[in-house]
């Protein structure tokens, strides 16, 4: 079980992976927001653990965009604000439990279970398109009833473009779907992932509209 630690505290760091290392977890800690932002581009967890308060950024902005992006990664925050706005803000923002500090190991290991025991018996529709077929809770893409291997972000694009069938995608929603936010990547870096996914899912599937962005045909399946 893979799980990402967005904490910028060395001491609460250090305790919490090893406290989650010792209960089966394979840990990756991002001390800074950008650190989390890589991280969560270029892996897939089956959760997050994640402080608000962190170097140059908001752990909360940081959900906002996870969640802006259809990525439904379990997240718990873990924080020293304890005002019950705090709280409604995170919930609302799409946490899907919140601790505050200072607590018990145990308590956090118990409600990281419960979290993904949620998380495993919710259903989450698969999405078609002719003989595409992507599957959110499993982050699985088959076509023709094979399994296609995509990269994290040729996965993202996919997926925002699927979530708005028959309807045109900018680039910089798409930017924003895989990233986080738009603006921050060379100018055809979108179009190489459009590319990619032509190249594995079929020509026909992606359309390009000039000047607006790129749109899921719709169809029966070839």
């Amino acid at each position: 079980m893979r799980i990402l630690l967005v904490e910028d505290d060395s001491m609460l760091g250090d305790a919490l992976r090893a406290g989650l290392a010792a209960d089966g977890a394979d840990v990756d800690w991002a001390r800074t927001l950008t650190d989390a932002q890589l991280a969560l581009v270029d892996h897939d967890y089956r959760a997050v653990l994640l402080d608000l308060g962190l170097p140059a950024g908001s752990g909360l902005a940081l959900l906002k965009a996870l969640r802006g992006r259809f990525d439904t990664t379990p997240v718990l925050i873990i924080t020293a604000r304890d005002r019950l706005s705090e709280r409604i803000k995170g919930l609302d923002a799409g946490a899907d439990d919140y601790l505050v500090k200072p607590f018990q190991l145990d308590e956090l290991l118990a409600r990281l279970r419960a979290v993904l025991r949620r998380s495993s018996n919710s259903v989450v529709s698969a999405l078609r398109c002719r003989d595409v077929v992507l599957e959110p809770a499993g982050r699985i893409v088959k076509r023709g009833g094979q399994e296609v291997s995509l990269s994290a972000h040729e996965y993202h694009t996919l997926l925002a473009l699927m979530q708005r069938m028959g309807q045109t995608v900018s680039r910089d929603q798409l930017e924003v779907a895989v990233y986080g936010s738009s603006g921050t990547i060379e100018s055809n870096t979108v179009a190489v992932y459009i590319h990619q996914l032509r190249r594995k899912l079929g020509e026909g599937l992606i359309e390009t509209q000039h000047g607006l962005g790129y749109r899921m045909v719709a169809g029966t399946a070839p």
